[in-house]
């Protein structure tokens, strides 16, 4: 159940009276702490106990060595089956929070409070927790549902700009697949900022939540979500691997703008369409630099995606704006095409 809390905490507050809760953990990295926490603990009223667990900030830290770690902190404080974690964070912290928790105990609850526009728009949504393992991003993780998720749109106020503009890409992709209108809506936007898109907000987590419902497991529909990510996670992994990671909605915009041109060589959309999908995303996202790449490399990457089978790249393509598919076979020629296509626009 999503709640929007427009400058009140009293939805939060009426459920932790009345959830029956033993002990109260808040996760939150070193950024939430600073900027959003105060807030959230301004507003808490409860007499149940609790403890804050804080972190350093980064995809870096979302490993299980930092899952270990949280075990053993649950496990000093005599964390019980009635405990409640509760994520104040962006996507790292959602993801390993909600790992952590579905694991601890075999499962306690969670809810999450997501602070950034990624996390708001996606990582809170779905019940999909994980963490990295080398450079693959989520190999390992569970489907548990959050028990709730509180979202508290000033909160986006202390983001930085690359941060806001990397949750746009998830709302941006949520258009293509499902909804025209939000993507065209969106489109329209002169820039990215907190003012124009928290009106869009509610559409956009609305529209994955409704895909989730329809497809918990990922088996079918769920799969459209991966749009722009196939490559985007490769390419992210790649990123990361030399050092100079890339936020998350950069490098999904990347995936969309190959994935996009796969869609269209792959004879699902027409050039005209392709275009206007391209021309958009390059409107609010800076390409990047992939020539130093190995090809090798990333088909590598692409192979170990976990939502592969049979040994086949799996891709979700659209076939029309507002029209996401899924489980496609792409022919390499055309995926090399595409890449090359990116590349020139450099």
């Amino acid at each position: 159940m999503i709640t929007f809390m427009d400058g009140q905490f009293s939805a939060f507050n009426a459920y932790i009276k009345n959830a029956s809760i033993s002990k109260i953990f808040i996760l939150a990295d070193e950024n939430t702490h600073q900027y959003c926490l105060p807030t959230f603990l301004g507003n808490m009223e409860t007499a149940i106990p609790f403890e804050i667990i804080e972190i350093e900030a980064g995809e870096a830290l979302k490993n299980i060595e930092t899952a270990t770690q949280l075990w053993e902190i649950l496990t000093e404080f005599e964390a019980d089956r009635n405990a409640l974690l509760v994520n104040v964070g962006g996507g790292v912290i959602t993801d390993l929070g909600g790992f952590v928790a579905s694991t601890y105990k075999r499962g306690i609850r969670f809810v999450n409070m997501p602070t950034t526009l990624l996390a708001m728009c996606d990582a809170a949504i779905g019940g999909k927790t994980g963490i990295d393992h080398g450079y693959l991003k989520n190999i390992v993780g569970t489907f548990a549902n959050a028990e709730r998720i509180f979202v508290y749109p000033p909160f986006l106020e202390t983001l930085p700009f690359t941060e806001l503009r990397s949750g746009f890409a998830e709302m941006l992709k949520h258009g293509l697949i499902a909804d025209e209108n939000h993507w065209l809506q969106l489109g329209l936007l002169p820039e990215i900022n907190v003012a124009d898109i928290i009106p869009h907000i509610e559409t956009s987590m609305k529209i994955k939540q409704s895909i989730v419902e329809q497809d918990f497991q990922e088996k079918n529909i769920r799969k459209t979500l991966n749009f722009g990510h196939t490559v985007g996670h490769a390419y992210e992994s790649l990123f990361l691997a030399q050092g100079q990671p890339v936020p998350h909605g950069e490098a999904v915009a990347l995936g969309m703008i190959i994935e996009t041109r796969i869609s269209q060589l792959e004879g699902l959309i027409d050039e005209e369409t392709a275009h206007e999908i391209i021309q958009i995303l390059r409107k609010f996202y800076p390409l990047l630099d992939i020539g130093r790449f190995d090809t090798g490399e990333l088909l590598g990457l692409m192979n170990n995606d976990k939502k592969n089978t049979s040994g086949a790249i799996s891709f979700s393509l659209i076939s029309g704006i507002g029209k996401g598919i899924y489980d496609q076979k792409v022919h390499t020629k055309n995926l090399l095409d595409a890449i090359e296509y990116y590349t020139s626009l450099c």
